[in-house]
């Protein structure tokens, strides 16, 4: 029996007959988490952490596209992790996905130090509170650096992956600068690049990357991704990287 609350519904994400469940009154997951699922890389017997996971939809994603062996999701509003861990129960992948309510900015405490290949993370994009009328509102939480900053991911992730381990990360063009400054500062060494565009005509509103912890200077620019054909036509390689 899917136990559902008040508010909640059970989406299917059309790989491997997943679902997640979603209440869109508090938080849902949205295209950047889909690409980034897709743009990382978990390889055969390796572990992998989401740090900020919501109701864990990279980590689910992941275990469907990949041949990774085990996935960990941290989540500080237990809500969302509640969510989390039925959406994992529901798809009996208990023995692979492991969701644990925490904050990222103790996240190498918990786990402990290079102890993952990989580290994912969708983190709150925007760092001005200002006029923000309720911080303590999930959307808030999920949207704006209100419990934790870029430098507190970054440091994490860093700390978290093993030498030469992977973290890959989706993040706002217009803090480019900003984020290979932190990734830097924490050997994390950007490798590869991609910018999303909504059209073809339209500047980039993301970007998806690859840093290796410890790696050498030399960063590969990827071919964009388009989102849309034209107004609610998605273009063939976001229908690829849905499952369509």
């Amino acid at each position: 029996m899917i136990d559902l609350k008040p508010g909640e519904r059970l989406d299917d994400l059309e790989r491997n007959g997943y679902k997640i469940i979603q209440n869109k009154e508090k938080f849902c997951f949205g295209m950047d988490a889909v690409l980034l699922s897709g743009f990382a890389g978990v390889k055969e017997g390796e572990r992998a952490i989401d740090l900020g996971t919501g109701t864990g939809i990279i980590p689910i994603l992941l275990e469907a596209k990949t041949q990774g062996k085990e996935f960990f999701a941290l989540e500080i509003q237990e809500e969302s992790a509640d969510m989390a861990r039925r959406s994992v129960k529901i798809n009996g992948l208990e023995d692979k996905i492991h969701v644990i309510t925490g904050d990222i900015k103790e996240a190498s405490t918990i786990f402990g130090k290079s102890v993952f290949d990989v580290v994912t993370s969708n983190p709150p994009y925007m760092n001005d509170l200002h006029g923000l009328k309720n911080p303590e509102l999930p959307k808030a939480i999920a949207r704006h650096e209100v419990l934790c900053t870029l430098e507190d991911v970054v440091r994490e992730a860093a700390a978290l992956l093993k030498p030469g381990g992977r973290f890959y990360l989706v993040h706002r063009p217009h803090r480019l600068a900003e984020i290979i400054q932190q990734l830097k500062q924490y050997k994390l060494e950007p490798k590869r690049m991609k910018f999303v565009h909504p059209y073809i005509d339209r500047e980039a509103n993301m970007v998806l990357i690859e840093a290796v912890y410890g790696g050498n200077p030399m960063v590969k620019l990827e071919p964009p991704v388009i989102v849309f054909e034209q107004e609610g036509v998605y273009t063939k390689e976001i229908r690829e990287w849905y499952g369509y």
